[in-house]
């Protein structure tokens, strides 16, 4: 709820829902997600993202502000979970099949982590990383640097020295990176709202619907370009 660009983002109205609801549904479509669980600030501001997410039966955990990667192991205290994956709540357009591509690249190449962003292919709004909680708890000992922390995996990316890293890329129909639909300023949110408003399946779309959509509407592509 902190963002600077645009407060209250993640409880956003986008077709009768706020933005994170949109999340939380589409990443609970991955056939390789077992359990969602949000991860937000302990700061007041945020008693709505716990009050949302009861009322959608997601698990919630609140932690320190500035250390993200703390706030996010601390989420994942108490699972099973030998791998994680995290996505941010700015990607309501998130398709559940880009989440089991990365994850079962990352299953395959046996990588303690694997994300789509390292080169960039996908619009920006389809961001995935899958890490192995091993991995994490070694970034933990290992980040000193603020952008560590707040960043969660940096301390694992820029060590492939230390780590094994991947990149995973996406699908020639899915593939334009100059493209956004994440949601961090009005004009973003205007842009996936055009996009859902204009969809016959807005629930359904697909990163290859996405960048069909903008690609064939230069005047929707232009209002955050």
């Amino acid at each position: 709820m902190g963002s600077t660009r645009l407060p209250g983002k993640a409880l956003a109205d986008l077709g009768g829902r706020p933005i994170l609801e949109h999340v939380v549904r589409r990443v609970r479509r991955a056939a390789t997600v077992d359990e969602v669980i949000v991860a937000t600030t302990d700061r007041p501001a945020d008693d709505a993202i716990e009050s949302l997410c009861a009322r959608l039966k997601v698990r919630c955990y609140r932690g320190d502000e500035e250390d993200v990667l703390r706030r996010f192991l601390g989420a994942i205290e108490g699972t099973r979970a030998d791998v994680v994956v995290r996505v941010t709540a700015d990607c309501p357009l998130l398709d559940p099949a880009v989440i089991d591509r990365v994850v079962r690249a990352r299953a395959r190449a046996k990588a303690d982590y694997a994300s789509n962003g390292l080169e960039r292919s996908w619009p920006r709004g389809f961001d995935v990383e899958a890490v192995r909680v091993e991995a994490l708890a070694v970034a933990d000992r290992l980040a000193r640097q603020p952008h560590e922390r707040e960043h969660v995996t940096p301390a694992i990316y820029e060590h492939p020295d230390r780590f094994r890293v991947m990149n995973v890329l996406a699908p020639p129909g899915a593939r334009a990176p100059e493209l956004r639909v994440c949601v961090d300023t009005a004009e973003d949110l205007e842009v996936v709202r055009r996009i859902m408003a204009e969809s016959e399946d807005p629930d359904g779309l697909r990163d290859e619907d996405v960048v069909a959509f903008l690609q064939s509407h230069p005047d929707v592509r232009s209002i955050n370009a």
